[in-house]
């Protein structure tokens, strides 16, 4: 048998843990995704919408105020400036499209912090598929803004009170409708997670975030970065970025996960940083589990990292010593999305708001180059931030 076209595991990490029943939707779809890659007319309708659609490319911006503050450059690879507000678009748009070429017309998401709904609900609108949404009340509540602008654009938003109401339950409630409808639907998974081959095709949409990033860095100051460094929950804006820098041994590549209430309690969103290996929704990967196996619930301000996994590549990445991962608690990303909007007038995504952080915590030497995602936009954040007294 010929090996796959795409990777369906990362060294161990990976695999297609998932009902038989969705072993022919998996296998179709990567068929679907080998053959739409090599299709010229589907890369350049998919390239035309992200540069006229999208907006991409999104600009690379030289920070000054937070490089005066920090001692060195940094540079903002400005996600938020795009249709939709986030990097979630790039993946969200890409799949529909290859949805459509599948012929199907039933769409399905999960979301926690919103933002992949809605840029799953405008990739839907704008191709004429139907889209149903699946979100956690929890973060319904906390991102009421987000779930308005779905139904606005015509989505159906499917509140899951299971658990914690968070985005791991919001994930299953997805798998289950996906199990139930899977000849007429495509699941459009929102980040680097699940069963081969969703990893690999989440990065591949994303890297247009990285190989961007690289050229820019490379126009504007004549050199590649010292650092590169991205929040990571799931792991799309990440791994997306880190994707056009993996090969350049000499750019240190840093993920920063959600550190909630502290690594030494529970409430925490970091298993890259102190989790076991598992399996979670489909794949094999880093998670958090207690002494039985089970999975645990995580925490954090940022309902976008509010997740007990992570893509499996991520977890491949880490083993290898590529990327080093680190965790930044609530408080410092809370006083890090206030720090960006005072010295540079920019209202971040309390998800970027940990990449933001570290960087603050841990600035570069003097004459060093970093490179951050900012990966979304903070406006379906104010209210929550607000509340909170940041």
């Amino acid at each position: 048998m010929s090996a796959p076209s795409i990777e369906r595991r990362f060294g161990p990490y990976g695999g297609r843990y998932v009902p038989e029943t969705l072993i022919p939707a998996l296998d179709e779809l990567e068929r679907a995704w080998v053959e739409a890659r090599a299709d010229p007319e589907f890369i350049g309708v998919l390239e035309r919408l992200l540069r006229d659609y999208v907006g991409r490319p999104t600009p690379l911006y030289l920070a000054a105020g937070l490089s005066e503050v920090t001692g060195a450059e940094v540079w903002l690879k400005r996600e938020d400036l795009t249709n939709t507000g986030s990097h979630k678009i790039n993946n969200a748009l890409g799949q529909a499209l290859l949805a459509r070429r599948m012929g199907k017309r039933r769409v399905i998401a999960e979301t926690g912090a919103g933002q992949h709904g809605v840029a799953a609900a405008t990739a839907c609108a704008l191709l004429n598929l139907d889209c149903i949404v699946h979100m956690g009340t929890e973060d319904m509540r906390r991102q009421r803004p987000n779930v308005e602008r779905m139904r606005l654009l015509g989505a159906q938003v499917v509140g899951v009170e299971a658990g914690a109401r968070t985005l791991k339950e919001a994930v299953s409630a997805a798998i289950r409708d996906w199990v139930a409808n899977v000849e007429s639907t495509h699941y459009v998974i929102g980040s680097c997670v699940g069963p081969a081959p969703y990893p690999a095709i989440v990065r591949d949409l994303q890297r247009t975030i990285g190989d961007e990033a690289r050229a820019q860095v490379l126009e504007a100051t004549g050199r590649l970065p010292d650092r590169v460094i991205a929040c990571v929950g799931g792991g799309s804006n990440a791994i997306g970025t880190f994707a056009g820098f993996v090969d350049d041994a000499q750019v240190a590549l840093v993920g920063v996960e959600a550190a909630g209430d502290g690594l030494e309690t529970r409430r925490h969103s970091a298993p890259l940083t102190t989790g076991a290996r598992g399996v979670l929704h489909g794949a094999m990967t880093a998670v958090l589990q207690d002494e039985e196996g089970q999975i645990l619930e995580a925490h954090s301000v940022s309902a976008g990292l509010d997740y007990p996994g992570v893509g499996p590549e991520h977890a491949f990445l880490r083993d290898s010593g590529r990327v080093e991962y680190v965790a930044v608690p609530d408080t410092a990303a809370l006083a890090a999305f206030r720090r960006l909007a005072e010295l540079e007038g920019i209202l971040p995504a309390l998800e970027p708001a940990h990449a933001l952080a570290w960087v603050l915590a841990h600035p570069g030497a003097a004459g060093s180059l970093d490179v951050v995602t900012l990966s979304g936009r903070g406006d379906k954040d104010l209210a929550e931030v607000l509340a909170l007294g940041s």
